[in-house]
C-alpha cells in the first residue's frame, strides 16, 4: 500500500505540473505534448486504481487520437509554432493565487466531506459492464463526440486550405 501511494503521489506531482505549463507555456505545440503528460498520467492514475479498460482506453483515445488530432490541427491552421510575442504575462501572479486557493479548497472540501471512506468492493466493474453501457445508454453521446472531432478535422484542412490568388490564375 505504501508503494501505491508513493507512485500516486509522484503522479499527481507530474500531472500538476505539466498542467501548470499547458497553460503557461507560449509555444502551442509544447502546450500540446504537456497536455499528453497530463493525460497520461491520468491514465497511470487509472491503472493504478485497478481500471485497466479505462487506462488503456485513455491512451489510445485521449494520447492516441485526441492529441494526434491537436497537433494535427495546429499544424493545418498555420499557428506559430515558436513563441507568441502578443501574449502578456502580466497577470501571471493574479492567476496563480487565484488557482491555488482553488485548488485549497478543493482539497480541503474533498478531505472533509470523504475523510478515510474507502469505496466499497461492489462499486468495481467489469469491461463488459462499461462496454454495454458505453454502446447501449451512451451510444449517442458516443458518436455525437466522434462527428464533433470529425467536423473540427474538416474544418481545419478547410481554413488550412489556401486560395489561389487572381494574379497566379491569369499567368
Amino acid at each position: 500500500m505504501v508503494a501505491q501511494n508513493i507512485a500516486f503521489g509522484v503522479m499527481v506531482g507530474i500531472m500538476g505540473l505539466s498542467a501548470i505549463r499547458v497553460v503557461t507555456t507560449r509555444n502551442v505545440v509544447h502546450a500540446a505534448l504537456y497536455l499528453m503528460v497530463v493525460l497520461a498520467t491520468v491514465a497511470g492514475l487509472f491503472l493504478l486504481l485497478g481500471a485497466e479498460f479505462l487506462g488503456i482506453t485513455q491512451v489510445l483515445i485521449y494520447i492516441g487520437a485526441v492529441i494526434v488530432l491537436f497537433l494535427f490541427g495546429i499544424m493545418l491552421t498555420g499557428a506559430r509554432i515558436g513563441k507568441e510575442k502578443l501574449l502578456s504575462h502580466r497577470n501571471k501572479v493574479p492567476a496563480l493565487m487565484i488557482a491555488t486557493v482553488i485548488t485549497a479548497v478543493s482539497i480541503y472540501a474533498a478531505i472533509d466531506y470523504f475523510g478515510a471512506d474507502k469505496l466499497p468492493e461492489e462499486t468495481r466493474t467489469s469491461t463488459k459492464e462499461v462496454a454495454n453501457s458505453l454502446f447501449s445508454q451512451y451510444i449517442i453521446p458516443f458518436e455525437v463526440a466522434s462527428v464533433l472531432l470529425l467536423a473540427a478535422l474538416i474544418g481545419a484542412i478547410v481554413i488550412a486550405r489556401r486560395e489561389p490568388h487572381e494574379e497566379n490564375l491569369t499567368k
